[in-house]
């Protein structure tokens, strides 16, 4: 459906947030956007509640990062995993802990440097879940990270891993939204039915 041009993949290697290596502080982030951009809810006693109580999740793309914050005692609301980290199988240990994980698991088929209506959908599908949806790919996951930006409520964070690096945690704001939006409308393709199998109008974001 869409494609990454070659004239845009270095624009596509810088970071879309600040890049940790350490899970902790990472979630401490995340729970402190979602309290910034939370309505006043009546039990929510800290920030963590207030990532429950106020629908704003944790999207994690990527097998690494996806282990990282399960490891570090958060499961993903949403994980886009394909069971490799830089086009190769991921270790032993990491498959074993992302196949123990207690979610709701879905497919989708999607090739390198593309985005099919598949992933979108799922995506899609997987953030009006009410219960953690883990989207299996068979293929590459790696330009999951602006639809999920496109798609997830204020107040989300998007993580995904920066080769070398690193874990990248991208807030969800209008700020952060236009951005990914500006980088998905370069892509080539249908950008409007890419927008309709995501479940996202873009005149509302």
């Amino acid at each position: 459906m869409l494609t990454l041009p070659d004239s845009l993949r270095d624009a596509f290697k810088d970071p879309l947030g600040s890049v940790t290596t350490d899970a902790d502080a990472l979630l401490a982030a995340a729970a402190e956007t979602a309290a910034a951009h939370a309505d006043p809810v009546e039990d929510a006693i800290d920030v963590n509640d207030a990532i429950v109580a106020n629908d704003a999740p944790i999207i994690a793309v990527g097998d690494v990062v996806t282990y990282h914050l399960r490891e570090a005692g958060r499961v993903p609301d949403v994980a886009v995993i394909d069971g490799q980290t830089e086009r190769e199988a991921v270790r032993k240990e990491i498959e074993t802990v992302l196949s123990a994980a207690d979610v709701r698991r879905i497919s989708a088929t999607n090739s390198a440097a593309s985005m099919s209506a598949d992933l979108l959908s799922a995506l899609a599908a997987a953030l009006a879940a009410e219960e953690p949806t883990w989207i299996e790919v068979t293929g590459e996951e790696d330009l999951a990270t602006l639809p999920a930006i496109l798609a997830a409520p204020d107040g989300a964070s998007v993580v995904y891993g920066q080769p070398g690096e690193g874990m990248v945690r991208v807030p969800v704001t209008p700020e952060t939204r236009a951005e990914a939006r500006e980088l998905f409308e370069a892509l080539d393709g249908d950008i409007g039915a890419a927008y309709d199998a995501l479940g996202v109008d873009p005149s509302d974001r």
